[in-house]
């Protein structure tokens, strides 16, 4: 890939030459994002020029422009009429695309759900459905290692949120949530997105899972607004939360905000423990430090919120995983004035993609970026780190609410998993990437071995 340049205001931007007329880098996009991503990254210096499309897109991976971006100057940035085509038919004026005074206000409503003392009553649903799942796993049995943390995941996610005990990817309301998130991968790969009022055979579809997740909620909401009990599932909570004026959420809110925590707390986190369990399992060594963390600390009993600091190599492995497949290879910001960063000018308008992917990659900041080493995040290693040189769940006040909540998520169930079974890869299989939104696997089977260490 060669590169030609054109001038800003004060510094030069390499911008990708030998694109199609009408497509753009659409193409390779396509084929490889994330190949593309790392390419472009290397070639031009961390900021560079290219078009999804007819649409000119900026590239910016170096970590101080990233911060520049998303903290310094996210004030001057949004999320973009894009994204807004791609996500609202979904999850409406939810948190995610909410901006301005109406985020700022739900997000401190929203934001004390997230809290210590409600984390350690997840921590507990998580550990349970942990439990329960590999319950269902005989000696020897062979899984499909994604569709059985998709399958936890999303009981977890369900008796989080919804207090639902039989919650599962067989539930119509589970499996209408799934697909209208698979039309948004659908949607965003196109070059001209079609927007969901428009009656194609697709949008038409989505809209029938619509209306099946919109009927289910508000049932739900009318049916704790009748029988008002003292529950701790996240629908409860945002029924009974207020902002500082005393005013609760309407109904549509609560809904948006429900489905919106869905797409969060499901798919991403199941998709990412996929990733280390596979790079776990393919180097043994890594797979038996884990293995004897488990063992040493929790010595066979449950583990527990407070075990979490004296499980630092199985953080190690997650934080390693979510540099190498972030939960999403990247994001994107559409400038609502006309700013200028570091020397490079943009105008009002102009799209910005910001593919963590990419940065996760920097030489600069990991040698090797191809290899998966826990150890790049050792204490000592991550103190040499510089902000903004790993940020998996974004960066400034639109970081991910649920962050903290995931990387718990995920903890507790490689810890719990691996004291009941032991896993091994199925010979011969090829592992590869899929991409649909997230970073997905086409397919990793794996041979269960029940090991009964305090898993009854």
């Amino acid at each position: 890939m060669t590169t030609q340049t054109i001038e800003t205001k004060k510094k030069i931007i390499q911008t990708v030459t030998g694109e199609a007329r009408f497509s753009g880098s659409l193409k390779a996009m396509r084929q490889d994002r994330l190949a593309f991503y790392t390419r472009m990254m290397r070639e031009c210096d961390g900021i560079g020029k290219f078009h999804w499309g007819l649409l000119p897109l900026y590239m910016v991976s170096r970590p101080e422009l990233v911060q520049s971006i998303l903290v310094e100057h996210s004030d001057a940035f949004n999320k973009g009429v894009i994204i807004n085509l791609i996500f609202s038919p979904i999850v409406g004026k939810g948190l995610f695309l909410n901006e301005g005074e109406p985020w700022r206000k739900q997000r401190k409503v929203i934001a004390p759900l997230f809290q210590p003392r409600h984390l350690t009553n997840y921590a507990q649903i998580m550990v349970d459905y942990s439990n329960r799942q590999q319950a269902t796993w005989q000696e020897g049995a062979v899984i499909d290692l994604e569709k059985e943390m998709m399958a936890l995941t999303m009981s977890i996610i369900g008796k989080i949120l919804f207090d639902e005990d039989v919650f599962s990817q067989t539930d119509e309301l589970g499996t209408a949530l799934s697909d209208a998130f698979r039309w948004v991968d659908t949607v965003s790969l196109k070059a001209f997105p079609i927007p969901a009022v428009v009656p194609t055979p697709l949008n038409l579809w989505v809209r029938r899972r619509m209306k099946v997740i919109q009927n289910r909620i508000e049932t739900m909401i009318k049916e704790r607004r009748a029988h008002p009990k003292d529950r701790m599932d996240i629908l409860s909570m945002l029924l009974n939360a207020t902002d500082e004026t005393g005013q609760h959420m309407d109904e549509v809110q609560v809904r948006d905000e429900a489905v919106t925590a869905f797409g969060a707390g499901h798919e991403t986190t199941a998709v990412s423990l996929s990733w280390a369990f596979y790079f776990m399992l393919s180097q043994p060594e890594i797979y038996a430090k884990v293995q004897h963390e488990v063992d040493t600390v929790l010595q066979g009993r449950a583990p527990t919120i407070a075990d979490l600091p004296s499980l630092p190599y199985i953080l190690q492995v997650i934080k390693e995983t979510l540099r190498y497949y972030p939960p999403t290879s990247g994001i994107a910001r559409q400038a609502l004035r006309d700013i200028e960063i570091d020397g490079y000018s943009f105008r009002k308008g102009q799209v910005v993609m910001l593919p963590m992917y990419a940065t996760h990659r920097t030489l600069k900041y990991y040698p090797d970026p191809e290899r998966f080493d826990p150890e790049r995040f050792s204490a000592e290693n991550e103190k040499k780190l510089p902000r903004y040189a790993y940020w998996p769940f974004g960066a400034g006040p639109r970081i991910c609410i649920g962050s903290h909540l995931a990387i718990m998520e995920m903890q507790l169930i490689i810890a719990r998993l691996l004291q009941g079974v032991r896993f091994e890869l199925v010979p011969g299989q090829e592992v590869q990437v899929e991409m649909r939104g997230t970073i997905h696997m086409n397919s990793c089977k794996l041979v269960v071995h029940p090991r009964n260490q305090g898993c009854d």
